[in-house]
């Protein structure tokens, strides 16, 4: 086993924009303007960000001279909310990437790290996985992804497919699922792995992601990860990339945002006192190009309920093109007399079971979320996407 002085790091963190709603509800209007973008003469880019900004210790999304501006990827933001959803873009990969990088070489060249920093005691814009406010950012997702006792990934440095097994025990009869879906929703290049076994506390590479080697590769394209039991097709661990070809940006992402995909969303609701959990029930709703892939495996039970009321209802998003559902998120908001205009009507804090997630084709996937309701209140759940930045009221 080798040490270096990386064995153990108590310190590492990344970036931490919270989304567009806690700025505005954190500060005054003048503190809702996003950096500027300063081109420097060696090609790198400087932000200048808003004095209120600078207060709250912002840190930038670029180093001048060391990291290219990681929000210009996905093209210039017009306004704040648009810099703030393409911020948990790169919070998400950020610190799955982070966490995933560490993996790759565990007990070869790394024991172990600690996040730093978890959320900011004040309304910091630096390096948090919750806000001054408790809404978890993108990157909580993208480092508890990483951070699955047994997972499966794409080392980013070596395009090869990797299992972890963090477990005390082998891991055995598994397969590993990659599938590249493009913009168009097709599914050009799909690899299945089948009886695999993976010994404990082992990060083992198993094969190389060919399609950026392939005849005529898109320049912007989504990577599906499953590693499942071969006995049920239980899937164990699911990881999700947006990937571009060596040297290129994600901009294309920015005209497929007025793809309309279809979902169709089924949700059950517990109520016990002031407490509500809720399982929904995520489908994308487009026809898969063919029966290869699977599907997620993790049913969506519906419980014969215990509490006070329970209800059963089933929305749908209308669409007409196919292909992947990027980038969903649920919030959960307050209907009550007297609301005003432009006021954060959020209900914090919410636990979720996952977040910032993407679809695609004829997946399902099930998500659970609970919160507290304030007394007079009435909850409504909306659920927002990179397809859907509008959002749509789901409950």
């Amino acid at each position: 086993m080798i040490f270096t002085n990386y064995g153990f790091n108590p310190e590492v963190g990344s970036v931490g924009v919270p989304v567009a709603a806690t700025i505005k509800a954190t500060m005054p209007p003048e503190g809702w303007k996003i950096p500027l973008f300063k081109k420097l003469p060696n090609g790198y880019i400087e932000e200048v960000p808003n004095p209120i900004w600078e207060y709250h210790k912002y840190i930038p999304y670029s180093k001048a001279g060391k990291v290219h501006n990681q929000i210009l990827l996905y093209g210039t933001p017009t306004d704040l909310n648009d810099f703030c959803l393409k911020a948990q873009l790169v919070n998400y990969i950020q610190y799955r990437a982070l966490l995933e990088g560490w993996t790759s070489r565990m007990w070869s060249k790394y024991t172990g790290v600690l996040i730093w920093k978890t959320q900011n005691p004040w309304t910091g814009l630096r390096g948090q996985f919750y806000d001054h406010l408790h809404d978890q950012t993108a990157g909580f997702y993208g480092c508890r992804s990483a951070a699955e006792p047994v997972h499966v990934q794409l080392n980013l440095a070596t395009y090869f497919i990797e299992a972890v097994n963090t477990l005390s025990e082998q891991l055995s009869d598994v397969a590993i699922e990659a599938s590249v879906w493009d913009l168009e929703g097709t599914c050009p290049y799909y690899v299945v792995h089948e009886k695999l076994s993976v010994p404990s506390k082992k990060t083992v590479p198993i094969f190389e992601m060919k399609y950026p080697k392939s005849k005529n590769p898109k320049p912007v394209y989504f990577l599906l990860l499953k590693l499942y039991k071969m006995s049920d097709y239980g899937v164990i661990s699911r990881n999700f990339y947006w990937l571009h070809l060596p040297g290129g940006d994600y901009k294309l992402l920015e005209p497929y945002r007025k793809k309309r995909v279809p979902l169709k969303i089924t949700s059950n609701t517990f109520i016990k006192g002031s407490t509500y959990e809720m399982e929904m029930h995520v489908e994308n709703k487009s026809k898969k190009p063919d029966s290869k892939s699977l599907t997620c495996k993790n049913n969506f039970v519906t419980r014969i309920g215990d509490g006070e009321n329970d209800d059963l209802q089933v929305s749908e998003i209308n669409g007409s093109d196919e292909g992947v559902a990027f980038f969903l998120y649920f919030s959960v908001h307050a209907s009550k007399p007297g609301h005003k205009e432009g006021e954060d009507s959020r209900i914090l804090p919410v636990h979720y079971s996952d977040n910032y997630f993407s679809l695609v084709p004829g997946e399902v996937m099930p998500i659970k979320i609970s919160f507290e309701v304030p007394p007079g209140v009435t909850p409504r759940i909306r659920l927002h996407g990179w397809n859907y930045h509008s959002g749509h009221k789901v409950y």
